[in-house]
């Protein structure tokens, strides 16, 4: 269990590193920005639109009697928002690390290079245009995973206390569990390491996983937080891609003078 405390540190060190490099932090706040007006554009039309798309959707119930036309109508535009509502958060990080690739790419460079203990960080070397195809191809993939579990946490909320509580409860671990592969993706991917080898690496540290995606997800719910928080999670989860690939940390700024990152390497491993 000491793997949550431990990803939940590589969460608070992500941050205390792009606090310390103002201009790598301003420039990963654009693609953020940039995405939360595409987003927003967007929630705003279907509040707007939302019930008359249904409406559409449904001339068959034209002729029912009130109350219950409201009432399938007014449940089918909630079940449309609620899932509009999970699509921009699931795919929010993807969108963002799309928009932002050479952003985030170089910044997650820039991390490896200051906890590197001979201060070199691994390089693709693919052309852009080939990392944004993978990238977009593996982000596909995710949000599709991460659907499917939406859906069925969705059906799942109807039980009777179960859905009350102990859904929302898996569904917050399952939103950490693909935020912090969309986000670790941005360094494995310079390391070669494609999107199975990727799960099997996060799905063997789920502990580790949760402690720093879940508590990342729930702050993504509140409006604006995650833009503001998207630069220090990717300088994150670089320092948690090293620890999951095992690679040693030397004693840079990526340590926040917390002590020996190698020491944390060695906790995790015996939880």
């Amino acid at each position: 269990m000491r793997d949550l405390g431990v990803g939940f540190s590589y969460l608070v060190q992500g941050q205390r590193w792009v606090a310390r490099h103002g201009k790598q932090y301003g420039f990963g706040l654009l693609p953020g920005l940039i995405t939360l007006v595409l987003y927003a554009a967007a929630l705003i039309a279907l509040a707007l639109y939302g019930e008359d798309f249904i409406a559409w959707a449904t001339p068959f119930a034209d002729d029912w009697s009130s109350p219950w036309l409201g009432l399938f109508r007014g449940f089918l535009t909630a079940v449309l928002v609620a899932l509009a509502l999970l699509l921009a958060v699931v795919t929010f990080t993807a969108v963002t690390l799309l928009v932002g690739q050479p952003f985030y790419e170089s910044l997650s460079e820039k991390v490896d290079r200051d906890v590197s203990p001979d201060g070199t960080a691994p390089e693709s070397g693919l052309p852009l245009w080939r990392e944004l195809w993978i990238s977009a191809r593996d982000s596909l993939r995710i949000v599709v995973r991460a659907l499917i579990w939406g859906v069925l946490l969705f059906a799942c909320g109807f039980l009777p206390f179960v859905g009350q509580t102990v859904v929302p409860v898996i569904g917050f671990f399952v939103t950490g569990f693909f935020l912090t592969e969309e986000l670790t993706a941005v360094a494995l991917q310079r390391r070669s390491v494609d999107l199975r080898d990727r799960l099997t690496l996060l799905r063997a540290r789920k502990t580790l996983v949760w402690g720093f995606g879940t508590p990342l997800g729930l702050a993504f719910l509140v409006p604006f937080v995650a833009v503001f928080l998207m630069p220090g999670a990717v300088a994150g989860a670089t320092l948690l891609a090293r620890d999951l690939l095992g690679e040693e940390s030397g004693p840079g700024e990526g340590n926040d003078g917390d002590g020996d990152r190698n020491g944390d390497h060695e906790a995790a491993a015996a939880s």
